[in-house]
């Protein structure tokens, strides 16, 4: 008799790096309360990113997606924020299905460098100029979030701001590691440019996750 052999669907499993329960600290979303899960896997290659240690999704373990559902469910949240690395380098609809259930608020933060997947009331789109947004995703982002690391990133911030919907939010944020050297030209530009808002990397000052 052959042995059954088990399917493993997309999304049933995915590579955690971290999850933890805290506040929202960048972006419109600042100060709210939220589960986030952090997915390695990126290859985007942000010379600035601070999230390194989320790259190789062979470093970090396959974690059954129920049982991360489980621990959003303990938590008492009610809104999950999935990021990474670039999670949509993942099949997010189970994920996705499974906190609707239960009425949860998913929020994602994404480079949109992978096909969208999943069910969200909150895209955050933060592009990035190694790998570029595939698709059609600013059409439906709710937040457009540019990092700014020097003065011609300005440049392609307005790039992407004339293509997301109207009612986008715009945001600014400085690159942590030149903040004191950027923020000034930050402050000048949104002074002349009033549509865009700066964002703060908030948690940094709290000392939380």
């Amino acid at each position: 008799m052959a042995e059954k052999m088990e399917i493993e669907l997309p999304g049933y499993k995915l590579p955690l790096v971290e999850e933890f329960f805290t506040l929202q600290g960048e972006g419109y979303q600042t100060g709210r309360a939220a589960y986030f899960v952090r997915l390695g896997g990126c290859d985007v290659g942000c010379s600035w990113c601070d999230s390194r240690y989320s790259w190789n999704p062979d470093l970090h373990p396959l974690v059954d997606t129920d049982k991360i559902i489980e621990n959003v469910l303990k938590s008492g949240t009610d809104s999950v924020v999935v990021t990474g690395g670039e999670p949509l380098m993942w099949d997010l609809d189970y994920l996705c299905i499974k906190l609707k259930e239960h009425n949860i608020n998913t929020f994602i933060e994404t480079s949109g460098a992978y096909k969208l997947s999943g069910i969200w009331d909150w895209i955050c789109l933060s592009p990035k100029k190694n790998m570029p947004p595939v698709g059609k995703i600013y059409e439906i982002s709710n937040e457009l979030k540019v990092i700014i690391q020097n003065t011609d990133d300005f440049a392609w911030a307005e790039q992407y701001r004339e293509l997301v919907k109207k009612d986008c939010k715009l945001f600014l944020q400085p690159e942590w590691s030149r903040f004191h050297l950027i923020i000034p030209e930050i402050v000048e530009y949104v002074k002349k440019n009033p549509y865009w808002r700066v964002s703060l990397q908030s948690h940094k000052y709290m000392h939380i996750p």
